[in-house]
C-alpha cells in the first residue's frame, strides 16, 4: 500500500473524529442526536440499506448524524449504483454522506526472529474505505414502497413486555436496590435501583441497556479486558463509551428512547472521552466496533424465532 493511500485511510479517521470531537467540545452527544431532534416523527431506527438490513457501528453514528444534520425523515441509504439497479437516479447537484467499510490488506515483511535466513513473512494490516450513500430523499423514479413506507407503532404496553423478555432471556444476574446502576464483574452481576425510582419504564431500560453492554465483557461472551477498568483512567473512558454506544444501539432496536441526560456518575466521561479521541484517532471507530459486538452477542441470546424489530 502507497503512503498516499496509507494518508487517505488515515485521514477518514481523523476527519471523522475531528468532528465528534468538536461536538463533545460543544457538549453535545453526537449519538444523541437522533433523540433530541424536534422534527424527528415517531420512534428512532438504526439507519437501513436500500435492502432493509440495519447498518451497524461506526456507520450508526455517522448516518445518525448526517440524517440530523441534513434534516432527513428518512432513514433509508443507498449508493448510486444501487439507485441506478432500481431504475432510480440521484437529483444532480445532491451531495452523498460517508460511511465507511472495514478491510484488509497484506504486507510482507522480513522475518525478524534474527536466524539470518532472510525470509519474509505476510502481516494484515486493517484499514478504512470510504464510500458515499444518498438517502432516499435525495432520489428521485424509486419504486413507491421506498417513499410510502408503513410502520406500525407498537403498543406500549406491548413493547415493554418484549424488552422485559429480551433482558430476562440474556440470563444476566440482575439485583435491584440502592441508587446507583453498574455491572459488578467481580460478582457478576448487573445492580440496577428499584424500577419505581425512574421516571418511566423507557428511562429503566435505557439503564439497564447500558449495564447490559458492561455485562458482555467477560471472554465467555465477547472478551473485552476489564481489569484496569478500576485503576486506569482512559481504559476507564474507554469501556464508558463502549457501554454508551452500545446502550443507544440497542435501544433503537429495541424501540425505546435512550436517558437524553447522561448520568451523574457518566457526565464526568465527558472529558475523558475528548482525551481518549483526541489521542487516538481509531478509539471511536475501536468502541463503535465493541459496542456492535456486545449488542449483537445479547440478540443472539435470544430465542430462535423471538422478533424484536431492528435486531442485528
Amino acid at each position: 500500500m502507497s503512503r498516499k493511500i496509507e494518508g487517505r485511510h488515515a485521514d477518514i479517521y481523523s476527519r471523522i473524529t475531528d468532528k465528534i470531537i468538536e461536538e463533545l467540545a460543544n457538549g453535545v452527544r453526537p449519538w444523541m442526536k437522533p433523540w433530541n431532534a424536534a422534527n424527528t416523527n415517531g420512534r428512532i431506527t438504526r439507519p437501513l440499506r436500500y435492502n432493509g438490513q440495519p447498518y451497524s457501528g461506526m456507520n450508526v453514528l455517522l448516518l445518525w448524524s448526517e440524517q440530523m444534520s441534513r434534516g432527513f425523515s428518512s432513514s433509508i441509504w443507498m449508493t448510486f449504483k444501487q439507485a441506478l439497479e432500481l431504475g432510480a437516479a440521484v437529483r444532480k447537484g445532491e451531495t452523498g454522506s460517508t460511511v465507511v467499510f472495514a478491510s484488509r490488506f497484506t504486507k510482507s515483511e522480513a522475518d525478524g526472529n534474527g536466524n539470518g535466513n532472510g525470509g519474509e513473512i505476510d502481516r494484515e494490516i486493517p484499514f478504512l474505505k470510504a464510500y458515499s450513500v444518498f438517502n432516499i430523499e435525495q432520489i428521485d423514479g424509486l419504486p413507491d414502497h421506498y417513499y410510502h413506507r408503513s410502520e406500525a407503532v407498537p403498543d406500549p404496553v406491548q413493547r415493554i413486555g418484549q424488552v422485559d423478555r429480551f433482558f430476562r432471556n440474556t440470563g444476566a444476574i440482575i439485583r435491584h436496590g440502592g441508587n446507583q446502576a453498574f455491572y459488578a464483574p467481580g460478582l457478576d452481576l448487573i445492580q440496577m435501583p428499584p424500577f419505581e425510582t425512574f421516571k418511566d419504564a423507557a428511562s429503566y431500560y435505557a439503564t439497564l441497556s447500558h449495564e447490559a453492554t458492561h455485562w458482555t465483557a467477560p471472554t465467555e461472551r465477547v472478551g473485552r479486558d476489564l481489569s484496569r477498568y478500576s485503576k486506569d483512567k482512559s481504559e476507564r473512558a474507554r469501556e464508558e463509551l463502549i457501554s454508551e454506544l452500545g446502550g443507544c444501539f440497542l435501544c433503537a432496536d429495541l424501540g425505546i428512547a435512550p436517558e437524553l441526560e447522561p448520568r451523574p456518575d457518566h457526565a464526568s466521561y465527558l472529558q475523558s472521552w475528548l482525551n481518549v479521541l483526541a489521542e487516538d484517532k481509531r478509539a471511536i471507530f475501536q468502541a463503535a466496533a465493541h459496542a456492535q459486538r456486545a449488542v449483537a452477542f445479547l440478540h443472539g441470546l435470544q430465542p430462535e424465532g423471538t422478533e424484536m424489530r431492528d435486531a442485528v
